[in-house]
C-alpha cells in the first residue's frame, strides 16, 4: 500500500512497482487517516509511508500501526534525510527508511526484504545510524536492564546492532538461524520492543555494544 500526499507521486509508484515481479500494490492513501481506514478493506502486508503529510504523518500512522496493525510493515519513502525523522521513525517501528531517488528495482527489493522480515536502510540513512550508535556509545557506562538478557542474548543483540543478519549471526556464534530467530524473540519480549531496529538503537543508547 502507498501512503502519499502527492497524487503524481503515488501514481509514479504504482506504475513502476507493478512492473517489479513478486509485488502487488492494493491500495493507496492520501494520508495517514485515509490508510488507516483502508487497511481492513485492502489488507496490505507492507506499506510505503511518506513523512509529511496532512492530518496524520507517517511518524504518528506508524506508531498507530504497531499497536492497531502489527502485521503491516511500514517503510519510510521520503525526500527528507533529516536524523529527527530518521530516528523518531525507526523508534515509531518503521522497518525501513528509503530516499525517494532510489532506483524501483531497489525498491522492489526494499519491500521484499521487509515481507521477509528483515530490515533496510538506505546508504546515507545507514552512515546516520552507525554514526548515532557510535555517539551514544562512546563513554557511556552500562546501565541498569541488561542482566534482563542472558549472556547469549547479549551476544545476539550486540551482532544485531552491528548490522548482522540473522545467518552471519548464526555463523559468528555457531548456533542455527532458528536458535537465533528465538533468541531475538526472546530479546523483543523482555525488551519490550516490535522489531529488532528498536531493539539495537536502545542497546546503543545504553553502552550495551561496542563500536569502533
Amino acid at each position: 500500500m502507498i501512503v502519499e500526499d502527492q497524487a503524481l507521486m503515488r501514481e509514479g509508484l504504482r506504475t513502476l512497482l507493478e512492473l517489479e515481479e513478486g509485488v502487488e500494490v492494493v491500495g493507496e492513501a492520501s494520508d495517514g487517516v485515509e490508510a488507516l481506514e483502508r487497511i481492513p478493506r485492502v489488507r496490505p502486508e507492507v506499506m510505503l509511508v511518506d513523512v509529511r503529510m496532512p492530518r496524520m504523518d507517517g511518524i504518528e500512522l506508524i506508531e498507530r500501526l504497531g499497536r492497531e496493525h502489527p502485521e503491516v510493515a511500514a517503510i519510510i519513502l521520503t525526500t527528507f534525510d533529516d536524523d529527527d525523522y530518521v530516528f523518531r521513525g525507526l523508534r515509531a517501528g518503521a522497518k525501513g527508511y528509503i530516499l525517494k531517488d532510489v532506483p524501483s528495482e531497489e525498491l522492489a527489493a526494499a519491500i521484499r526484504k521487509v515481507y521477509r522480515g528483515e530490515a533496510v536502510l538506505d546508504g546515507p540513512i545507514t552512515l546516520k545510524v552507525i554514526s548515532e550508535i557510535g555517539r551514544l556509545s562512546k563513554g557511556v557506562a552500562p546501565r541498569p536492564g541488561s542482566e534482563v538478557l542472558s549472556e547469549r542474548e547479549m551476544e545476539v543483540l550486540r551482532l544485531v546492532a552491528s548490522g548482522a543478519s540473522n545467518r552471519e549471526i548464526a555463523r559468528a556464534l555457531y548456533i542455527t538461524e532458528g536458535t537465533v530467530k528465538n533468541h531475538i524473540s526472546s530479546i523483543l519480549r523482555k525488551l519490550g520492543f516490535r522489531d529488532r531496529t528498536q531493539a539495537a538503537l536502545y542497546a546503543a543508547e545504553r553502552g550495551w555494544i561496542e563500536v569502533s
